[in-house]
C-alpha cells in the first residue's frame, strides 16, 4: 500500500519576514523623499506667489504714480493679482489658516514681499 503525503501549500515564517523587511526598507527610503518633494513644491509655490505679489505692487505703483515709500494694501493690489483660487488672493501652500493676512506681508515698494509662514525658506530674491 502506498502512503501519500499531503503537501500543504503556503508561505513559511521566514519568507513572510523577508517580504515585510523589504517593504519596510522601501518605505524607509520613499517616505523621506516624499516629504522632501512636498516641502520643495510648497516652497516653489510660495516663491511664485511672492513674485506675483511683487509684480502687482510694481504695477500698482506705476499706474497710481506712487512714491517709492508708499505701502500698498491688499485692497490696492487685489485687481493686479489676477484671479486666484475662487477669485481669492494667493496664500502660502504651507499656511494651515489659508488666509492672505497670515501668509504674506506686502511691505512698501522698496522692499519685496515676504512669507510669514517660514521666513527662512520663503524669500523672494529679485536679483
Amino acid at each position: 500500500m502506498k502512503l501519500t503525503q499531503l503537501k500543504k501549500a503556503g508561505f513559511t515564517l521566514v519568507e513572510i519576514m523577508i517580504v515585510v523587511a523589504i517593504i519596510g526598507l522601501l518605505a524607509a527610503v520613499a517616505i523621506p523623499n516624499y516629504v522632501h518633494a512636498r516641502t520643495n513644491a510648497q516652497q516653489s509655490g510660495c516663491i511664485n506667489n511672492l513674485r506675483h505679489i511683487d509684480g502687482a505692487k510694481q504695477q500698482w505703483a506705476l499706474e497710481t504714480k506712487a512714491a517709492a515709500t508708499a505701502s500698498p494694501q491688499l485692497s490696492d493690489i487685489q485687481s493686479y493679482l489676477g484671479r486666484g483660487t475662487n477669485g481669492n488672493p494667493p496664500i502660502c501652500p504651507a499656511d494651515s489658516a489659508a488666509a492672505f493676512a497670515s501668509s504674506y506681508a506686502i511691505h512698501d515698494l522698496q522692499n519685496p514681499p515676504t512669507c510669514l509662514i517660514n521666513t527662512t525658506n520663503h524669500v523672494l530674491n529679485l536679483n
